[in-house]
């Protein structure tokens, strides 16, 4: 008798006794079934990945593919040339009608405030009986420089250092004019006191309205220097992806040659035409902008800057040497050694000489180089008749120095009006030059957002059509 092998072998531990189930033999799947086992669920993402390699095997999924991917990438390029340039664009307009006229404002505010001082030390030289064409040059300048305080509180949002030296400004403002007044009603008393209010009057407009109105200045420049650099920043991500998208219709369509012999697709023509427009559009438009900004930039704000600083010294050096007289030597300088005012008159001096020079290398045309040049002679003119104001008072001749200094010919009060009504109009002439530069830069941005979306979308459609024009033929 034959027994199966193993028969005999003993029971495994702890199943003696027990009957062991006859052995099922597995069965194979059936073909062309995967093996049994737990349902694995298919995400969305790995069903589209997989229709889209099914679809990558014939030609016309291909097509349908590059089809999506040309109309992906021309409407890219149009979006983000759109968006690049309209963040451009309103760069420049703020550098039109915002940023510079803020910055021109908070200059204009400076050079009231000085003036203001200049007319009142004039006018308390004058007498008792102030001239009628110095006060009211002083009433227009502080009148100027409220007005001109109003508006700047108005556009200056979002500017927490312009807000705190408005307010710095309209709290100090009261203050001076007040000191200016009681000045006069001294004056007019023939009180000696008067002298000291204008003094301390001249302190509150050098260390409180003067500082805040120039950080103003320094602030609103900024803010000026700030828009002008993203108007000119160059759309680097709009020019990347224009050229990517010419290369791939270029590509498509070199593909399609080398299958179909046929040289032209409308469709894809199309498209790669309104993708070149865009870029020779964006190119073109904003290398023109960033020239014409660079010019407003380098030939009227530069230029507008050193004027406003010249105009600025002219008006410091003409307010000390008014108050050197009405001192008569009674402030001197931390060292105790020479008049404060006359110090400070000569430094002033110095500077509007060094500005001037400065001036005249930035104008770039004989009419601008011609006004600089008259006003520097004019600046000499004034130091000559100075010198002999000074040396004419330090005699003992108050009354000729007096003359000297705020007569009607001859003086250096002339010499000064001279001066400021040369650098005003130079100052007109630079700031024409800027406005007219900044707005043409302004001008060639303005309608590119728009045709780049709208040729965007054009060339995106005629890529389709070009792609179905190909598709026909399979069907």
């Amino acid at each position: 008798m034959t027994y199966p092998p193993n028969a005999h072998a003993a029971p495994a531990p702890g199943l003696e006794g027990q009957s062991r189930p006859p052995a099922v033999p597995a069965q194979a799947a059936p073909p062309g079934l995967p093996p049994e086992g737990p349902e694995r669920p298919v995400g969305a993402w790995a069903e589209g990945r997989a229709r889209l390699r099914r679809a990558a095997t014939t030609e016309p999924g291909r097509l349908q593919i590059i089809g999506a991917v040309l109309a992906v990438l021309v409407v890219a390029f149009g979006a983000v040339t759109a968006y690049e340039i309209s963040a451009r664009a309103t760069s420049a307009d703020d550098v039109v009608s915002r940023s510079q006229p803020l910055s021109a404002d908070a200059a204009s505010i400076y050079r009231s405030l000085a003036d203001a001082d200049t007319a009142a030390a004039s006018g308390f030289l004058a007498g008792a009986t102030e001239p009628a064409d110095v006060r009211k040059r002083y009433a227009d300048d502080i009148a100027t420089a409220s007005r001109l305080l109003v508006k700047a509180a108005a556009n200056t949002e979002g500017s927490v250092e312009s807000t705190r030296e408005i307010a710095t400004l309209g709290e100090h403002l009261p203050r001076y004019t007040g000191l200016i007044e009681r000045a006069r009603a001294a004056n007019r008393q023939g009180l000696p006191l008067g002298g000291a209010y204008l003094r301390y009057a001249n302190q509150t407009m050098a260390t409180q309205l003067l500082p805040a109105a120039e950080r103003l200045y320094a602030a609103e420049t900024a803010r000026l220097h700030a828009d002008d650099e993203e108007a000119r920043a160059l759309p680097y991500l709009s020019l990347a992806l224009g050229l990517v998208a010419l290369l791939a219709l270029a590509a498509v369509q070199r593909r399609n040659y080398l299958r179909t012999h046929r040289v032209l697709n409308h469709g894809l023509l199309a498209a790669t035409a309104a993708s070149l427009v865009v870029l020779l559009w964006l190119t073109v438009g904003h290398t023109v902008a960033r020239a014409e900004l660079n010019n407003a930039r380098e030939h009227g704000q530069n230029s507008l800057q050193v004027l406003t600083s010249a105009r600025i010294n002219s008006l410091k050096a003409r307010a000390n040497e008014n108050l050197t007289l009405v001192a008569r030597g009674a402030v001197l300088t931390d060292d105790g050694k020479n008049d404060k005012y006359e110090t400070e008159h000569n430094a002033g001096m110095k500077a509007l000489s060094t500005a001037l020079a400065e001036a005249r290398e930035l104008a770039d045309d004989d009419a601008g180089r011609a006004l600089v040049d008259k006003a520097s002679e004019t600046v000499a003119h004034w130091k000559q008749r100075h010198s002999v104001a000074r040396a004419t008072d330090d005699a003992g001749d108050y009354e000729g120095a007096l003359n000297l200094v705020i007569g009607r010919d001859d003086s250096t009060g002339r010499s000064f009006d001279q001066v400021d009504a040369l650098l005003k109009q130079a100052l007109d002439r630079e700031q024409a030059e800027f406005t007219r530069s900044a707005s043409d830069g302004r001008g060639a941005l303005t309608a590119l957002p728009l045709g780049a979306g709208m040729l965007a979308v054009l060339g995106a459609v005629g890529a389709i059509m070009g792609i179905n024009r190909r598709l026909s033929e399979y069907r």
